[in-house]
């Protein structure tokens, strides 16, 4: 039996991709927003979560994470705000779903070799998670969703 994903992403890159490299495999659904990803999370259970990082796409209004907050630390600037939870929406959507009580292994599209504190901190916050870079092949993608669904991932 294949294993169940959910692809949270504002295109449809990696819903696209994965279905091209990895459907012998895995079972892909998307999620184009984190709130469909908790929705589909309530009514699925899915086996492993697949997120985005940037969510440059999204429109404003469905973007999750605590905007005021955030605009105040750029002294007001809304627009600065915005941008901000654009680029860091995966993971305000991942905080999303871990407070809905969802503990699925996450799989994060991004870079965070150049951060291993923010790394370390986010593995401590929401593990099980692991991530990997946006120009990474089928066979590295399939190696960090299999390792996740493994008991020790």
């Amino acid at each position: 039996m294949k294993a169940s994903v959910l692809i949270v992403e504002d295109g449809y890159e990696y819903i696209d991709r994965a279905n091209q490299w990895l459907a012998d495999d895995f079972e892909f659904t998307r999620a184009g927003s984190g709130r469909e990803a908790i929705m589909l999370l309530k009514e699925t259970p899915f086996e492993l979560i697949y997120l985005d990082m940037n969510f440059n796409r999204t429109d404003a209004e469905l973007l999750l994470g605590p905007y005021e907050e955030i605009a105040e630390r750029f002294g007001g600037d809304k627009e600065q705000a915005i941008e901000f939870l654009y680029r860091h929406q995966g993971l305000y959507i991942l905080a999303a779903i871990r407070e809905a009580g969802v503990q699925q292994p996450a799989l994060i599209s991004y870079d965070f070799s150049a951060e291993p504190k923010r790394w370390q901190h986010l593995k401590a916050k929401y593990d099980p998670i692991h991530y990997l870079s946006d120009n990474v092949g089928p066979d590295q993608i399939r190696t960090a969703l299999t390792s996740l669904l493994s008991p020790t991932g």
